[in-house]
Order: structure tokens, then C-alpha cells, then sequence
């Protein structure tokens, strides 16, 4: 296999040398004619009639003969009215517009004097083009279907008319205290369930209007006795009166609710724990409980806290227990506490109360009717902010309650409490910060808050809610988290980080936004911080600041450089100026995380910029592999037909749709904390590293069937000078498409295992001087650039010498008209 390998390349470094020859024929007549031309003589050609090229004599093979469209220019042709014109192969027809027919018959015709063109009646050729509840009307070229009143066309069919639902769609007339009730092609308006007509007014017509029917002072509800009747727009519901609530199973405001007298909450120690100082505190809960009355709730709330406060401030024997046990009281006590307030809360009046007690223990309670605004809490230590709409659960008519307690001694029992942080905050956290909680357990920061509500069931709000905290100071080299509670089946629990985050953090401040409720603090963990290779930092800066100065020279040679303009340089200006775009973004803003959302957008124009680098490659790859296909036919042409439609749309579309899908899904996962670039989160990187895999596979196909074909081309070699040189050229370009603009990319996916910080300086290295990569082979490596150059350098020269000619000229007259001076 090695040996026919080597034999093919010896023979094609072998054609690349050979010389060409006349590509004529010996009996007078040249045999490279192109497509749809005529031979004049040995050395000319001549396009057929209908055809042109761009002289009109053709010397070269290299030059095609293209159809020349007659419709475009209106002045030499005339079709008529109600006609269109057809262009052909050579020539071009006239042809009656859709909806028109020739009076002759003949389906064709080439001018106006022939053109008999008429307007169709279709609604009388065919009575049924429109179906059922339509009426059909001809119009000139063509015909409409109408439906008839009340109906409308169906989005799959424009003739098939079908029923308005008025109801639905918007059009009726009826009054808000009526139902609509659809009927093909009308409606009615009538009463809905709990509404009568007003006196005098119909039930059914479009002018009904009806009025609520108040069950309760009518006595038409069936509430039971220990609730009371509240008549709503409609119905009615019954509630539960003051100091009651619903038995165990029966919601609240419904018209089937029972309630019973409501007692104080069950909270008994925690099984298994045994504790003098945590008994005293049990028995003073019972002793509040036995005593409770419900106008007693204020009282009752204040001495538990003083009782909590108490216990806290001086623990005693609680300090003695195991590790373990101490945080299984901690938790028995902030879930029992979250609920006895949450009970006694409702029996409280309308407004704000805070409490506080010696020991830093804290109460902010606020208790309003269903209102839709947002509320805030301060406390010395803590600040919570939510919609008042997640307060009240749904159906229940009671007040709302929103309650945040401090409790600053719940450290104690909570010391060296574990963190259990979900795999991929933990996969993330990771990959930033190493050894983070590795060398003992993270430190409680803050305060311990528990925040709940009169509905309780807040595990998924609607709307997060944020909590701002004052701590001391952080130390360096310390990650700041804002965590959560989360209670154990076996009465324990832990911290855990699931559904909060950290918005931001200061030296003595933390804001956390949570999608839940339960007891918050923020904790501070140790890590170590990776730091930067200094090396690989200096090789990108110098890199790409070299690489934007040769795509910047590339770019405006492309532009300015006439010669050498067709559908490649068009390729590579476009990859040119993404490219540098790209790199310039890169090198001024890769740093910018100060603001969240400057990041982003600058995370997402990355994002996109690399994408249209990486499709403009594909392109270049795909334009090759067109041109070496075609080599045999000559037909170039139709490749740059074919590549003028496909580059920009799919240039710079298709990167937009891909960004334009990842910022749809997950717009947050833009930005890291130390990069403007892609979050590894949820795979989300995989938006950008996916098309890179795609493109460079692809572009290895292109390759690999590029150079097949020039090996078959090698087998038919003859002595064309012209097709030497582009299969030479095409050899070449596919080399550097493969190695300069598709493997770099692929360095950076391999920077895995072992081997990772080698292909890490692999991949700085060469992806940093791509920009000069481009500018050697498609400029310095051009022999017509080369060229330009030359011709633009004698330019410049000329220009210079002139200019100083002209100088010395104006410094001589100056000094003749001088007057001279005899001492």
C-alpha cells in the first residue's frame, strides 16, 4: 500500500513539472472551443447566436459562452399585455400569463403583432371551483371564492369556506355578564350559570344582558354552619369563620366546606434526642398551646420566639450532643417553626410587625388581603423581596402572610453542617475553582433566615424571590455560595444549592434568587484558584495582534487587487473580515464580566463571529472540491453561479440560526466568571464545539475525495498548460484547507488527559496566526498579487520621486527671485 502511495506522488510531482503544449488542431481548427461557440480558425472561436462571452472573438479556453437573456432587456422584446416572456437556450417564447389563453391556439408566440391573449372565466368553466358556503367571482387573470356571512376559508384550502366561531374569535357583540353560544354561520348570547336577565331583557338574542344572582342573601346556598356565605360574580363560596379552619382533607372556599375549631400546632421534640435544655423549651411550646385562643396570636407568637431566643443564647447540653444530632434538632426546630408561625399568622390583623430579642433573633411579618404588588422585608441582617401572588394559594379567600425570621444562634447547632451541591453546579464549580471543599467543611457566612407564607406549597414558584445578606468579610480564596436547608428523611438535613443562585457579592454583602422557600444563609468555602499560564497568555495576545495585521492586508488586497477578483477571493475576503472581527472582539472584550449583560452580548457575537469563520471554511472547502470535480468539463461557470447563491445565505445564515437557537433556549449560560464565552452548563458549550466537529469532518471528506480525483486526473495526464496549473493550484489549496483552516480547531477539542497541555500550546500557537497563515498563501503565494505589489510599489516610488522633484523645482524658482545684495 506504501508503495503505490509513494508512486502516485511521484508522479505527480513528476505532471506538475511537465510542459504544456499547443492545444490546437493540426488541420486548422482549434479543438478547445467552449460550449455553445463555433470555431473560426487554429486560434479563435466565435458563440452561437443567442450566446455571449466577454470579447467577441474568444482566444482562450479559458473564457465561456453564456446564454444572453432576451426577457431582461424590454426594449427588444414585447410580449403584449397580459403576457409573459420566457428566455430559452439561444433564444426566448412568449407565453400567456396564468389565467389567460390565446384565441389562436398556438401555446407560443415571439412578439406583440402575434400576442391574442384573453382573460379566463373559471367561475364558468367550472361552477363548483368553490365548495360549500361560497360563492366564486371572476377577476382578470384569475377568480376569487367569498364566502357567505358568518363563514370563513379554511387555512388548508382558500375555497372551502367554514363556520365563524364568533364565540371564539373576537367578532361578538355580547355582553360580559352573557355566555356566547356559536351556531353555524350566527350566535346567541345568553346567561351564564349564576346570572339571570335583567328586567326586560331576552335570554338569548345578541342584546341580552344579565345580572349576578347573590345566592347568599337570596338563600339559594348551601353552606354549612360553621362556615360563612360570600357571594362572588356568578357563584358563591363558603369560608371558614374567624378561628376556624377546613377539616383535615376539605379545601377552603368551596361550597361543600366544613371547618372545625382550630387548635394550636403540634411540636414535640425530635425522637431520640436527649436534652434537658431542649425539653424546658418543648414544655413552655406545650404550656402556650393548651392556653391558645385565637385572638391570643400576637402573645403567642412573641413567646415563642423569646422562648426560641432563650434556647439559642444558651444552649447548654445541646453543645454536648454528637455532630449529627445537632443538626437533626436544628432542623426539627426550623421546620416546626416555619409551621406553628405560619398557623398562628393567620389569625393576626392586617399589617406589618417586627420583633426582635436579646440575642439577634428576628421577626418581620406582614399580613394583607390578596393585593398584586411586591413586598419587601428588612431586617438588620437580611432583606427578602417577592410578588405578593405567591403568598396566597389558590382558592383560599384568607389573608395573605408573608413572614422572615432571623435567627443568628441557629449557627451553633448548624456548624459543619454538609453541603451537597447538585453534579453539575459541582461538574462546574470544578472547573473554575479546584479543590473547592475539599480541606474541611464551608463555613456558615451569614445569619440563618427561614422565610415562609401562608401558602405552603413553595417548592416551584412562579417567580423567583431575593434575598439580600450582610455578613462579615470575605477572605480570599474563598467561594461564596448562596445555599438552602433542605430536611432529611431521617429528620437530619444538609445545605444544598438547588434552585438558588448567586446574583452577586460584595466584601460584607451577598443578593441570592431563589425558585423555593425554606431556611437560607450563605456560606464561604475554600478553593484554590487556577491561574493563567503566562505563556500561553503572551502567545495569543502576540499571535492575534500579528493575525489581525495580515488579515487587515489580506482583506483590503482582496478588495483593491482587480486581477485576481472572482468567486474564490470573494471566499476568502468574507473569511477574512470574520475572522479578523472575531480576533479584534477577542482580544479587547474576552475580559469584560463586570456587567452580566455587556457579557453576554459579547459571549453571543463570539459565538456567532467563530461560527461564520468556521462556515466560510466549509465554503472554501466546498468551492475546491467543485472546481477539481469540474476540471474535466471545463464548465466553471456554473460553479460560480452555484457558489454567488449558496455562499451568503449559508455564510452568515446559518451561524445566525445556531446562535440564534442557543440564546432562545438558555440565554443565561452566556458568560462565565472569568470569560465572555460559553457556559460548560447543561452541555451548552456543545453549540459551539458541535459545529466545529461537523465542519472539520466534512472538510476532511472534501479533502480526501479532492485529492481521488486528482489521482484519476493524473491518470488521463496530457500536456494542457493551463489545466496543469489549476490542478497544481487546487492540490495546493486543499492542503492548506485541511491544515490551516480546519485541524487548529480540532486541537482545541483534544486538550483532554496527558496530552492536554501540549495541544493546548498546539492549538494557541497555530489558531493565533491563522490571520498570517491566510495572508501567505493567498497573497504572498499568489504570483498576480506579487505582482500587484510590484506594480503598486513602482507606484508608490513614482509618486515620491515626483513629489520630490516638484519640491526641489519650487525651492530653485524661489531662490532666482530672490534680489541680491552688494556689501
Amino acid at each position: 500500500m506504501g508503495g503505490r502511495v509513494f508512486l502516485v506522488f511521484l508522479a505527480f510531482c513528476v505532471w506538475l513539472t511537465l510542459p504544456g503544449a499547443e492545444t490546437q488542431d493540426s488541420r486548422g481548427c482549434a479543438r478547445w472551443c467552449p460550449q455553445d461557440s463555433s470555431c473560426v480558425n487554429a486560434t479563435a472561436c466565435r458563440c452561437n447566436p443567442g450566446f455571449s462571452s466577454f470579447s467577441e472573438i474568444i482566444t482562450t479556453p479559458m473564457e465561456t459562452c453564456d446564454d444572453i437573456n432576451e426577457c431582461a432587456t424590454l426594449s427588444k422584446v414585447s410580449c403584449g399585455k397580459f403576457s409573459d416572456c420566457w428566455n430559452t437556450e439561444g433564444s426566448y417564447d412568449c407565453v400567456c400569463s396564468p389565467g389567460y389563453e390565446p384565441v389562436s391556439g398556438a401555446k407560443t408566440f415571439k412578439n406583440e403583432s402575434e400576442n391574442t391573449c384573453q382573460d379566463v372565466d373559471e367561475c364558468q368553466q367550472n361552477p363548483r371551483l368553490c365548495k360549500s358556503y361560497g360563492t366564486c367571482v371572476n377577476t382578470l387573470g384569475s377568480y376569487t371564492c367569498q364566502c357567505l356571512p358568518g363563514f370563513k376559508f379554511i387555512p388548508e384550502d382558500p375555497k372551502v369556506c367554514t363556520d365563524v366561531n364568533e364565540c371564539t374569535s373576537g367578532q361578538n357583540p355580547c355582553h360580559s355578564s352573557t355566555h356566547c353560544l356559536n351556531n353555524v354561520g350566527s350566535y346567541q348570547c345568553r346567561c351564564r350559570p349564576g346570572w339571570q336577565p335583567i328586567p326586560g331583557s331576552p335570554n338569548g338574542p345578541n342584546n341580552t344582558v344579565c345580572e349576578d344572582v347573590d345566592e347568599c342573601s337570596s338563600g339559594q346556598h348551601q353552606c354549612d354552619s360553621s362556615t360563612v356565605c360570600f357571594n362572588t360574580v356568578g357563584s358563591y363560596s363558603c369560608r371558614c369563620r374567624p378561628g376556624w379552619k377546613p377539616r383535615h382533607g376539605i379545601p377552603n372556599n368551596q361550597k361543600d366546606t366544613v371547618c372545625e375549631d382550630m387548635t394550636f400546632s403540634t411540636w414535640t421534640p425530635p425522637p431520640g434526642v436527649h436534652s434537658q435544655t431542649l425539653s424546658r423549651f418543648f414544655d413552655k411550646v406545650q404550656d402556650l398551646g393548651r392556653d391558645y385562643k385565637p385572638g391570643l396570636a400576637n402573645n403567642t407568637i412573641q413567646s415563642i420566639l423569646q422562648a426560641l431566643d432563650e434556647l439559642l443564647e444558651v444552649p447548654g447540653d445541646l453543645e454536648t450532643l454528637p455532630r449529627l444530632q445537632q443538626h437533626c434538632v436544628a432542623s426539627h426546630l426550623l421546620d416546626g417553626l416555619e409551621d406553628v408561625l405560619r398557623g398562628l399568622s393567620k389569625n393576626l390583623s392586617n399589617g406589618l410587625l417586627n420583633f426582635s430579642y436579646p440575642a439577634g433573633t428576628e421577626l418581620s411579618l406582614e399580613v394583607q388581603k390578596q393585593v398584586d404588588r411586591s413586598v419587601t422585608l428588612r431586617q438588620n441582617q437580611a432583606v427578602m423581596q417577592l410578588d405578593w401572588n405567591q403568598a396566597q394559594k389558590s382558592g383560599d379567600p384568607g389573608p395573605s402572610v408573608v413572614g422572615l425570621v432571623s435567627i443568628p444562634g441557629m449557627g451553633k447547632l448548624l456548624a459543619e453542617a454538609p453541603l451537597v451541591l447538585e453534579p453539575e453546579k459541582q461538574m462546574l464549580l470544578h472547573e473554575t475553582h479546584q479543590g473547592l471543599l475539599q480541606d474541611g467543611s464551608p463555613i456558615l457566612l451569614s445569619d440563618v433566615i427561614s422565610a415562609f407564607l401562608s401558602n405552603n406549597d413553595t417548592q416551584n414558584l412562579s417567580s423567583p424571590v431575593t434575598f439580600t445578606f450582610s455578613h462579615r468579610s470575605v477572605i480570599p480564596r474563598q467561594k461564596v455560595l448562596c445555599v438552602f436547608w433542605e430536611h432529611g428523611q431521617n429528620g437530619c438535613g444538609h445545605w444544598a444549592t438547588t434552585g438558588c443562585s448567586t446574583i452577586g457579592t460584595r466584601d460584607t454583602s451577598t443578593i441570592c434568587r431563589c425558585t423555593h422557600l425554606s431556611s437560607f444563609a450563605v456560606l464561604m468555602a475554600h478553593y484554590d484558584v487556577q491561574e493563567e499560564d503566562p505563556v500561553l497568555t503572551v502567545i495569543t495576545y502576540m499571535g492575534l495582534s500579528v493575525s489581525l495585521l495580515c488579515l487587515l492586508l489580506a482583506a483590503l488586497t482582496f478588495l483593491l487587487c482587480k486581477a485576481i477578483q472572482n468567486t474564490s477571493t470573494s471566499l476568502h475576503l468574507q473569511l477574512s473580515l470574520c475572522l479578523f472581527l472575531a480576533h479584534l472582539l477577542f482580544l479587547v472584550a474576552i475580559d469584560q464580566t463586570g456587567h452580566k449583560v455587556l457579557c453576554t452580548i459579547i459571549a453571543g457575537t463570539l459565538h456567532y463571529l467563530y461560527l461564520a469563520t468556521l462556515t466560510w471554511m466549509l465554503l472554501e472547502a466546498l468551492y475546491l472540491f467543485l472546481t477539481a470535480r469540474n476540471l474535466t468539463v471545463v464548465n466553471y461557470s456554473s460553479i460560480n453561479r452555484f457558489m454567488k447563491k449558496l455562499m451568503f445565505p449559508v455564510g452568515y445564515g446559518v451561524p445566525a440560526v445556531t446562535v440564534a437557537i442557543s440564546a432562545a433556549s438558555r440565554p443565561h449560560l452566556y458568560g462565565t466568571p472569568s470569560r465572555c464565552w460559553l457556559q460548560p452548563e447543561k452541555g451548552f458549550i456543545w453549540g459551539f464545539l458541535g459545529p466545529v466537529c461537523a465542519i472539520f469532518s466534512v472538510n476532511l471528506v472534501l479533502f480526501l475525495v479532492t485529492l481521488w480525483i486528482l489521482k484519476n486526473r493524473l491518470s488521463s495526464l496530457n500536456s494542457e498548460v493551463s489545466t496543469l496549473r489549476n490542478t497544481r493550484m487546487l492540490a495546493f489549496k486543499a492542503t492548506a484547507q485541511l491544515f490551516i483552516l480546519g485541524c487548529t480547531w480540532c486541537l482545541g477539542i483534544l486538550q483532554v488527559g496527558p496530552a492536554a497541555r501540549v495541544m493546548a500550546y498546539l492549538f494557541t500557537i497555530i489558531n493565533s496566526l491563522q490571520g498570517v497563515f491566510i495572508f501567505l498563501v493567498y497573497c504572498l503565494l499568489s504570483q498576480q498579487v506579487r505582482e500587484q505589489y510590484g506594480k503598486w510599489s513602482k507606484g508608490i516610488r513614482k509618486l515620491k520621486t515626483e513629489s520630490e522633484m516638484h519640491t526641489l523645482s519650487s525651492s530653485a524658482k524661489a531662490d532666482t527671485s530672490k534680489p541680491s545684495t552688494v556689501n
